[in-house]
């Protein structure tokens, strides 16, 4: 069940031609009712978004693609422990009045060249905006309804040195893994919709509502 509206679906992919780290911004504008986004305007909840990206990428690979935790780092691997595509260091947290960040930084991984080891991250960023500000009109036409919030939710990767690029070229990596990334991206971001975000792995701020 929707609770939420998604609009605004965003790609800005990037590759510097000198050093081949490549930039991916997919974004989205999430409207949903303000009292809904005061109740998830907390650590708990910023961690638990970062779980429901990763339960999503199981989910859309069937389970063949999943994340183990340790508390040192986050694998992403493919059917075994072995097989770690990507390996991230532990996230880091950031929740201010109107900006909230997680960001897992890039240390290995058979998708990583080896230039890009402990260099790129991650990160999903959420940002509170007036539906004024989104929309470049009336903030509420009908008095007599709230405003609906709104999040401008943003999943960025930043300094990824992908290994197919160098192994393979960059068109290869372009029509392939790139590609599969940004579908499934905004898929996620179109998930948001039903507000249904995973119960945390690890727990770190359970029962911190502030």
């Amino acid at each position: 069940m929707k609770i939420a509206t998604i609009a605004n679906l965003e790609d800005r992919t990037s590759e510097d031609e000198r050093t081949g780290a490549v930039r991916s911004i997919q974004a989205a504008d999430l409207s949903l009712p303000e009292a809904a986004l005061r109740e998830f305007w907390s650590p708990m909840y910023l961690e638990r978004l970062a779980r429901t990206y990763w339960r999503f990428l199981a989910r859309v690979t069937l389970g063949l693609v999943r994340v183990r935790y340790t508390e040192q780092e986050r694998s992403v691997v493919l059917l075994a422990p072995a097989l770690k595509l990507i390996t991230f260091a532990a996230p880091e947290y950031e929740l201010q009045a109107a900006h909230g960040i997680v960001r897992w930084r890039i240390t290995s991984g058979l998708l990583v060249s080896r230039r890009g080891r402990d260099g790129g991250y991650l990160q999903i960023e959420v940002r509170r905006r007036t539906s004024q500000a989104r929309a470049g009109g009336p903030a509420n036409e009908d008095p007599a309804r709230p405003p609906p919030a709104c999040l401008h939710v943003e999943i960025e990767v930043a300094g990824f040195y992908p290994a197919i690029a160098s192994r393979l070229g960059r068109r290869i990596y372009g029509a392939t893994q790139s590609k599969i990334h940004v579908i499934i991206t905004h898929r996620f971001l179109r998930s948001l919709a039903r507000l249904d975000l995973a119960e945390s792995q690890v727990g770190r701020f359970a029962g911190n509502g502030s």
